[in-house]
Formats: C-alpha cells, sequence, structure tokens
C-alpha cells in the first residue's frame, strides 16, 4: 500500500490527467451545430478560440497544451520522488498493472482522436471563395438578441430593433483597453468595410460604463475610427451591465485600477433580430460569418 505522500502524489496526477481529458474534449469534441447548445458554444468561444477550420485557435492551443504541462511540471518538481515510488507501488499488484495499463490505452486512444479530428477538420470540399470555406467552419448559433437601450456618441438611444431587416456586428471594448479592445475593434472595422454589400450595422457596447460615459463615446468614436454606421454605446452603468450579463459577456474588473480582463467577443445579428454566430474577432471569420447569413 502507497504511503500518505506518496498517494497524495497520485491523486494528483490523477486530477491532472483528468483534467486534461476534460478540457480536450471539451475542445474538440465533434459537435452537431444544429443540436449543440448555446452554452456550449459559447463557453468553447471563450475559452480556446476558434480558427477557420472550426478547432482552437493559437492561443486555445497553448493553453490546451501549456496548462497541464505546466501543472504537471509544478507536480514532478514537488512531488517527483512521491510520484515515481508511488507508480512503482501501485505497479506491483495485478490491479495496479491493469489500472496503468487502461490509463495508458485512454490516453493513447485520445491522442488518436485528435490527430483524427485535426485531420478531418481541414479536408473539406471545393468552395468558391476563401471565406466560403470559413463560413462553413461556423457553428450557427440561432438564439434570441437580448434587448437593450444605450446611448451612442451622437446622443441618441439606439436599440437593436431598429437594425430589423439588416445584419449588425455586436462586440465589447472599453477605452482604457489596450490589449484586447484596440485589435478587436480593428478586426470589425476591417470585416464591415469589406461587405459592401451586407452593409451591416456595428455597435460597441462599453465594458466600462464607469469611465466611458456618453459624454466621452464621440472621442471614443473618433479614438477607434468609428465612422458612419457604427455605434459606441453607454449608459447607466447599471443599464450597460444589465446589457453585457444578458449578452453572457465574461469579464473581470480590477476594482483597484478599474481594468477588465475579457474575451474578444463579437456577436453576428442576423436579418430578423436573432443571434446567428459567436465568433473571437478575426476580420476573415466576422466577414465570414456575415455573407453565411
Amino acid at each position: 500500500m502507497a504511503a500518505p505522500r506518496e498517494g497524495a502524489a497520485l491523486t494528483a496526477l490523477g486530477m491532472i490527467l483528468a483534467i486534461t481529458v476534460s478540457w480536450w474534449a471539451l475542445a474538440l469534441w465533434p459537435l452537431d451545430p444544429a443540436t449543440a447548445p448555446a452554452w456550449l458554444t459559447l463557453t468553447r468561444e471563450v475559452c480556446f478560440g476558434s480558427s477557420p477550420t472550426g478547432l482552437p485557435n493559437a492561443g486555445g492551443w497553448l493553453l490546451l497544451v501549456g496548462q497541464p504541462l505546466g501543472m504537471l511540471i509544478v507536480l514532478l518538481a514537488v512531488w517527483g520522488r512521491e510520484v515515481r515510488a508511488g507508480l512503482g507501488l501501485v505497479t506491483t499488484r495485478a490491479a495496479g498493472q491493469l489500472a496503468v495499463g487502461a490509463t495508458a490505452a485512454v490516453l493513447v486512444a485520445g491522442l488518436g482522436g485528435v490527430v483524427w479530428r485535426v485531420r478531418s477538420a481541414g479536408a473539406q470540399p471545393f468552395v468558391s471563395s476563401p471565406t466560403e470555406a470559413t463560413a462553413g467552419q461556423l457553428t450557427r448559433v440561432n438564439d434570441p438578441a437580448p434587448a437593450f437601450a444605450l446611448v451612442d456618441q451622437s446622443g441618441a438611444t439606439v436599440t437593436l430593433e431598429q437594425f430589423r431587416g439588416r445584419p449588425v456586428i455586436l462586440t465589447f471594448a472599453y477605452a482604457h483597453c489596450e490589449t484586447v479592445c484596440p485589435l478587436v475593434v480593428s478586426d470589425v472595422l476591417l470585416a464591415r468595410s469589406r461587405l459592401v454589400e451586407e452593409d451591416p450595422a456595428v455597435l460597441i457596447m462599453t465594458l466600462d460604463p464607469w469611465r466611458d460615459t456618453p459624454g466621452r463615446l464621440a472621442s471614443m468614436a473618433e479614438a477607434w475610427g468609428a465612422t458612419g454606421d457604427v455605434h459606441v454605446l453607454s449608459g447607466a452603468p447599471e443599464a450597460v451591465e444589465r446589457a453585457l450579463n444578458a449578452w453572457r459577456v465574461p469579464r473581470v474588473r480590477n476594482e483597484r485600477t478599474g481594468d477588465l480582463i475579457h474575451p474578444a467577443l463579437v456577436y453576428i445579428i442576423s436579418h430578423d433580430g436573432r443571434i446567428a454566430y459567436v465568433v473571437n474577432g478575426s476580420a476573415d471569420l466576422i466577414r465570414a460569418a456575415v455573407e453565411a447569413l
């Protein structure tokens, strides 16, 4: 029987393996776009991003590989001797050998599944354009779009209902952000400039209504180069927070600095006012999603 320290080390190793398998299954398990729950689609987008193939983007792969590897390195640095000793004790018994063998078989099968998933995602039929190929990898959501009424940079009240009959691109940003926000706003505006025929409206809802007050929206729009039918939205903090919660925007606010951690989240809203796609930025993905409506 393994000593308490060896037992604890093996338990920690088992937990790392279980977490790794769960994360990889969440990111890579094939889903039917017609039946996949919206929360699962959104969770994948937020946690792992999305590439044109429907697989995780570069950041998602780094998370999938780096997080379990990092936990394993820490475990071996702290309890390396106990892990080796525990495995040695376990494999002296037939039941232990069976358990280790079964675990190894599951990991090998999972690795084979990952290889198959990646290869199958790369095998695409002939399409007439790069954006059509990208659109074929998008997951249709078709959820009701939560209503809101906020103020834009011209002082006008903006609602989703007023854009019924045309596509809408909705994203989230705030003025003090120097990382995610400038990139996602740039991607959204670039995509819109390429969607001349579709002519989508663009809504950029602030994540920081305490500092991004209605009076500051005009300068924000100018700084971002938001011209034409692009609306930068804010309002009373409680109204903006209700809207952000209704749109399920993950965010963590540092109360000391006011900065927020958030994903590059972009909603594509169809002509009938329903959420059609959720993407994580990328001008090509946004353009393909609008063209796929």
